[in-house]
C-alpha cells in the first residue's frame, strides 16, 4: 500500500495499461482518471467526401471513450475520462497537475530500437523528467 488517493493513466492504444492502472487503483481504493492526448490538428484537413470534419474528430473521440469505458466495466471501475488535445507529454503533465493525481501510469512500446530511441520522440522521457509525481510505465 503506498496511500495513493488519485490515479491518472494516460492511455495509448493499450488496453493493457488501463487494466494494470485499474488493478492498482482497485488494490489502493483510490480515484481515477483516465486520459488520452490527441495531437493537435495542424493545418487544412481537405478530405473528399467530407462534409463536416468536427464529426469526423468527435467521432474518433466517442471511439476512444467507448473503448475505456468497456475495460473499465470488465474491470469493474468507475473512471473519469478526459480527451486532451496538444502536445502529448505537456498535457500528460498539465491534467495531473489538475487533477492532483498521486502518480502517472503510462505504457511504454516494446521492442523499440536503438535508433528510435535516441532520435525518437521519447513521451515516457519527457513525463517522467517533467512530472509533479512518480510515473508508474508499463510495458505494452
Amino acid at each position: 500500500m503506498k496511500g495513493y488517493r488519485k490515479i491518472l493513466i494516460a492511455v495509448n492504444g493499450s488496453k493493457d495499461v488501463i487494466k494494470h492502472g485499474l488493478k492498482l487503483a482497485c488494490d489502493e481504493k483510490c480515484w481515477v482518471t483516465v486520459v488520452k492526448v490527441l495531437p493537435p490538428n495542424e493545418g487544412d484537413l481537405n478530405l473528399v467526401g467530407v462534409k463536416n470534419i468536427e464529426d469526423v474528430l468527435s467521432s474518433s473521440c466517442n471511439k476512444e471513450i467507448s473503448e475505456i469505458n468497456s475495460v473499465s466495466e470488465s474491470e469493474g471501475a468507475l473512471v473519469k475520462t478526459r480527451i486532451e488535445e496538444g502536445d502529448i507529454h505537456k498535457k500528460i503533465v498539465e491534467v495531473a497537475e489538475e487533477e492532483r493525481c498521486d502518480v502517472i501510469i503510462m505504457g511504454a512500446q516494446k521492442g523499440r530500437n536503438w535508433l528510435r530511441k535516441i532520435f525518437g520522440d521519447n513521451v515516457v522521457e519527457k513525463v517522467v523528467n517533467s512530472a509533479p509525481c512518480p510515473v508508474l510505465v508499463v510495458a505494452a
